[in-house]
């Protein structure tokens, strides 16, 4: 298992030179702690013409130490207010999920974690389900309601991106 998890400090080191050396527009990552590479603290910026434009959205990324054959787990720690995020902040979207059939039959294998997948690509689906929500299988059943509920919705997404504009 130690060769296991030092492969995945190197891949995630890597990952972070890089990001570091070519910065991505719509995201910023980092260490939460210059000690531990399998923790990160990513901002996220709501993306342009989207209810979530203007906000700054904090999470945190938490990787397996056999990543990247198993997915990381995302949890945003600024308020969300979103179908495809749990109220504990949770995000739920298909390629972080474990590799392999649905045992519920909603996604297709292809459709869930590969070893392919980098911290960027993982950020950038985070962003696109910002823009597009899956309300097929909600993760937040109250948000999901979002078609039914728009100006509801729309209220609730100004005010976190208002908070999240006041945490800066």
């Amino acid at each position: 298992m130690a060769g296991t998890a030092s492969q995945a400090s190197l891949l995630l080191q890597k990952q972070l030179k890089d990001l570091a050396k070519n910065p991505v527009d719509g995201f910023s990552a980092g260490l939460v702690d210059d000690s531990n590479v399998f923790e990160w603290q990513v901002t996220i910026i709501g993306p342009p013409d989207t209810l979530y434009d203007g906000g700054y959205f904090n999470a945190i990324m938490t990787f397996p130490q056999n990543y990247p054959n198993s997915p990381p787990s995302v949890r945003f720690t600024s308020e969300m207010w979103h179908p495809n995020v749990y109220p504990d902040g949770r995000v739920c979207i298909s390629i972080l999920h474990p590799p392999g059939e649905d045992p519920n039959g909603y996604e297709l294998a292809s459709e869930r974690w590969t070893p392919v997948h980098t911290v960027e690509s993982i950020v950038l689906s985070i962003i696109s389900m910002l823009s597009s929500p899956n309300d097929e299988s909600p993760a937040n059943i109250e948000a999901a309601d979002w078609r039914e509920k728009r100006d509801e919705f729309k209220k609730k997404v100004r005010h976190i991106v208002r908070k999240s504009q006041e945490m800066l």
